[in-house]
């Protein structure tokens, strides 16, 4: 069972696209990742203050800006945002996902009740 926000978001990623999804299910899926979001946002302001502290510790060595930037972004601080805001997005857009299906099941039901 996971237990971080991109191990949840992994394991909801993988029953979308191995399954065919209930509506119960999706339901289930779209409020859990809709929850995670927040997650998401903390992470970032969080792994943001981190690789702003190392890329301020290589400005302040005297090494010119745009060197200093590409030393930053070989911390693990710089992967770290990176990471944290490509969870977002894929959050974002598995929310984004979901949201058709269940509408997709919603328009399939009308139709069908009227057959």
């Amino acid at each position: 069972m996971a237990t971080t926000v991109r191990g949840m978001v992994a394991e909801a990623q993988a029953e979308m696209r191995d399954a065919e999804l209930q509506p119960e299910r999706a339901r289930a899926l779209l409020t859990m990742l809709a929850a995670l979001i927040g997650n998401c946002n903390a992470e970032i302001r969080e792994a943001d203050a981190d690789y702003s502290a190392v890329l301020l510790r290589c400005l302040d060595s005297n090494e010119a800006a745009n060197r200093a930037r590409i030393r930053a972004e070989c911390s693990p601080e710089y992967q770290r945002k990176r990471e944290a805001r490509d969870t977002k997005e894929l959050v974002v857009e598995l929310v984004r996902s979901l949201k058709y299906i269940l509408r997709s099941s919603e328009e399939e039901m009308r139709l069908a009740g009227r057959g």
